[in-house]
């Protein structure tokens, strides 16, 4: 989940992004920017207030994963705020701010078992569908939920797991 701080940034880059209609350039730069911060060695340096601030913003004007100016001057602008570990929210919030504008909705399925890609399909197709609009879905495993699935998209969360429903009838039972 991204930090209030994080939407902000991410919020800015996007409208910036959306006004110039170079919102698939600014994707390609924050996944650069976010390759390069994401180095625990890299946030590390850049996040060390010893270190005197011109020197860390020289590090990333040379480095050779930021190739525009304005990716250089988010990442300046990230050390100077002490912020560069917000990198990981401002991507994802970027993302999901133009799968929004975009029509599309984001969605994890959650099975204990791997699912084959017809079944992949099938649960997109379907969402897609209810919800009148593209999904891009990310599915997970996890043994824990022993069978059944658990579906989230946007703020929903569907859990039709067996695990919940054993616990559900563990609550039942004690209550009783």
């Amino acid at each position: 989940m991204a930090s209030g701080a994080a939407k902000r940034y991410a919020k800015a880059v996007f409208e910036v992004a959306q006004s110039e209609g170079r919102i698939e350039h600014w994707e390609n730069s924050l996944a650069r920017l976010h390759e390069l911060l994401s180095d625990p060695n890299v946030a590390e340096v850049l996040s060390n207030p010893t270190i005197a601030a011109g020197e860390r913003m020289k590090f990333v004007s040379e480095s050779p994963h930021l190739m525009d100016p304005e990716a250089t001057n988010l990442a300046k602008l990230l050390i100077e705020s002490n912020r560069v570990r917000d990198i990981d929210g401002i991507a994802d919030e970027f993302d999901r701010l133009g799968d929004e504008a975009a029509g599309r909705v984001r969605a994890t399925v959650t099975t204990a078992i791997e699912l084959g890609a017809h079944d992949r399909d099938r649960i997109a197709r379907e969402l897609s569908k209810r919800l009148d609009k593209e999904v891009k879905l990310q599915v997970a495993v996890d043994p824990r939920i022993l069978g059944g699935l658990k579906l989230q998209y946007g703020d929903r969360v569907v859990d039709d797991t067996v695990a919940t429903k054993l616990q559900q009838l563990r609550r039942r039972l004690v209550a009783s």
